[in-house]
């Protein structure tokens, strides 16, 4: 090995060859702290995912209880016209944030920590525009279906759609079960955009009471369902 070294490097001794070439100069630049900070930057993350989950939490536990009980009025009492849903409905999200805006700052309050802080931020400014465009869409309906409670059943799948959408743009500053959340709304909203445009195709769609049903289910029960998962699952798995 030495004397084919030597032929190329007559002038220099073979064992810092490579050495004297800039093999280790990758070595040489690596801060000593680099270790530690990308630990310190791992435990702060995880932190966060656990503040969020802490917070997330009653959010969920709470929409889904306002879900629930709207879709039980709706039903109650008989809310079944064009207008009457198309109040009850946004009426019933504006108040469950209302409601989650109230939880997160008493969450923020406890924890000593900015209410308005970057995070939250990209998480207002990720669900901004599909939120936006769900009121559009909502106040369109209004105008156009006021009389037409068949037409008004499209909307219960775009209202999924875009909520989805919301959900899955914010997951990228949240846990990672938002994500999944999303998914679940989207690819949801999308099967009922099928059969109703298999069912309108072929025959009447179905009685307008049935819209209840299936908003209580997916928004009031859901929201359940993931509150319930994050309180039973915060002390064993910290990180969502």
């Amino acid at each position: 090995m030495k004397p084919f070294l030597n032929s190329y490097f007559p002038n220099s001794n073979p064992d810092f060859v490579l050495a004297k070439n800039n093999f280790a100069m990758q070595s040489n630049q690596m801060n000593p702290n680099w270790a530690e900070e990308n630990l310190q930057t791992i435990r702060t993350l995880m932190e966060r995912s656990a503040v969020y989950r802490r917070a997330l939490a009653p959010i969920m536990l709470f929409a889904g209880a306002v879900g629930v009980v709207a879709a039980m009025i709706g039903i109650i009492f008989h809310f079944n016209s064009p207008v009457a849903f198309t109040w009850l409905w946004p009426d019933t999200a504006m108040f469950a944030v209302v409601g989650a805006f109230l939880i997160a700052r008493r969450q923020s309050i406890k924890d000593k920590e900015a209410f308005w802080s970057a995070p939250a931020r990209r998480v207002g400014l990720a669900m901004f525009p599909t939120w936006l465009a769900g009121i559009m869409v909502t106040e369109v309906f209004r105008l156009v279906a006021t009389n037409d409670s068949q037409l008004v059943w499209w909307l219960l799948p775009i209202w999924m759609v875009l909520y989805g959408l919301g959900l899955h743009g914010a997951s990228f500053f949240m846990p990672r079960g938002i994500r999944i959340f999303g998914w679940v709304f989207f690819l949801s909203g999308l099967a009922i955009l099928v059969i109703l445009a298999v069912k309108s195709s072929s025959s009447d769609l179905p009685p307008f009471v049935y819209a209840h049903y299936l908003i209580g289910a997916f928004f009031g029960g859901g929201h359940l369902a993931y509150g319930v998962y994050l309180y039973l699952t915060e002390k064993k798995n910290p990180v969502a």
